[in-house]
């Protein structure tokens, strides 16, 4: 399994970006899904969740900025942000909790992509 995230880029203050997260390989369901972010010298922190059965959680700091949405037909988590603040100035990393074909189930990550917010 395979997660290959990409839409990541520099935009101005104000601006919108939407990142995409695409799962691959053997999958037989995904749980939830979710997009992470860790900026230089900080933890990694959640920034938004989606569950099979559509329910979203979102960090404080982008809720009412941020919409995650999922395409189980495309194993795909998009997540679009408006409003972009040079604090969202982060690595993005999505994540997914998968059951696969074998019968087992993990916690994947994708490799990140770059989303820098110039002032």
């Amino acid at each position: 399994v395979q997660l290959q995230a990409s839409g990541g880029g520099t935009v101005q203050t104000g601006g919108s970006l939407r990142l995409s997260c695409a799962a691959s390989g053997s999958i037989s369901h995904i749980y939830t899904m979710g997009w992470y972010r860790q900026a230089p010298g900080k933890q990694r922190e959640l920034v938004a969740s989606i569950t099979d059965s559509e329910n979203t959680n979102y960090a404080d700091s982008v809720k009412g900025r941020s919409t995650i949405s999922r395409d189980n037909a495309k194993n795909t988590v998009y997540l679009q942000m408006n409003s972009l603040k040079p604090e969202d100035t982060a690595v993005y990393y999505c994540n997914a909790n998968i059951y696969n074909n074998w019968g087992s189930r993990a916690n994947y990550w994708g490799q990140g992509t770059q989303v820098t917010v110039s002032s």
